[in-house]
């Protein structure tokens, strides 16, 4: 299972970036069933704050219902979570508290892929950046082979 960042399907509606065709390919494969994916409805807040943020509002909503109809699993945000956000952001410094979050929500679930451009996830311990969404890799990186659900099953799962 690989947890899903915002900017993957942003990139993906925005404007031609080198980062655009990596998502798209990386999508493609989760809609395809390739890969397991799962996000959180932290993930949305954001992709719906981002877009409204820029009053591109309706575009925020089309890229908010495409991917979560991509993406089966939709992990709850809990106490439990921002309890371990807390404790990760008094060990590390650099990544952003959103980014924190993320992996608060990834560990307590027992993910450690994150499909990604932040490099500031290299500095959490426990949390891997697949290796086709970091600098110099392409799109064509990402291993296909079938991943398994987290460890406490899959809640959330729509």
């Amino acid at each position: 299972m690989i947890f899903v960042d915002s900017n993957i399907p942003m990139y993906v509606a925005g404007r031609e970036h080198p980062n655009r065709e990596p998502s798209l390919h990386f999508l493609e494969l989760a809609r395809s069933g390739v890969i397991d994916i799962c996000s959180s409805a932290e993930v949305l807040q954001e992709i719906l704050y981002r877009y409204t943020r820029i009053n591109h509002a309706e575009l925020g909503y089309q890229v908010y219902e495409l991917f979560a109809s991509i993406c089966p699993v939709i992990l709850p945000v809990t106490v439990a979570d921002t309890d371990r956000a807390r404790d990760l952001l008094r060990e590390i410094s650099g990544p952003g508290v959103r980014d924190v979050l993320h992996a608060a929500v990834m560990l307590n679930h027992g993910i450690d892929e994150i499909a990604t451009f932040d490099k500031g996830f290299d500095r959490i311990p426990g949390i891997r950046r697949i290796p086709s969404l970091q600098s110099g890799a392409t799109s064509r990186d990402v291993d296909p082979s079938p991943r398994t659900t987290p460890s406490s099953g899959r809640p959330g799962a729509r």
